[in-house]
């Protein structure tokens, strides 16, 4: 009986830990001081078992527009495919862990995403810890 039940433990938590979160899927970017729709971001769960974001349609603006002010690998990148979301890890319903990509300014912060009334909350920031940063606020794309 044991056995049983032990079993039937271990494949529930296998289900759930397999089960994906709702904050993936396509969600509409919002420009914070027009309010503004800007892209569709694409945030999926990668082969490591972390999760990215990639800008799978740009609204506004040219959609051949390559990131100029990125550094590095994504310097004169298309912005169009981009993934802006890097390395996240899914702790306790919220994506933790990674960082976000700014292309309107090529800097990168620390990222947490969260759900808040049907709504995604993108909080980046400069420390880890989240104290100095700003919230954007997405919408669903449906």
């Amino acid at each position: 009986m044991k056995k049983v039940l032990f079993t039937l433990l271990v494949a529930c938590v296998s289900v759930l830990s397999w089960a994906e979160t709702p904050i993936v899927g396509d969600w509409k970017t919002v420009d914070d001081e027009t309010g503004e729709t800007m892209s569709v971001v694409t945030i999926y769960k990668g082969a490591d078992g972390l999760y990215y974001g990639k800008i799978s349609k740009l609204l506004k603006g040219s959609p051949d527009a390559v990131c100029v002010k990125c550094e590095g690998e994504d310097h004169n990148k298309p912005i169009q495919g981009m993934n802006i979301i890097r390395g996240m890890k899914l702790e306790d319903g919220e994506l933790r862990g990674g960082t976000v990509l700014d292309p309107n300014n090529g800097k990168t912060y620390y990222g947490k995403i969260y759900l808040k009334d049907g709504k995604l909350v993108l909080r980046g920031s400069l420390d880890k810890r989240g104290l100095f940063g700003r919230n954007q606020t997405w919408l669903p794309a449906k």
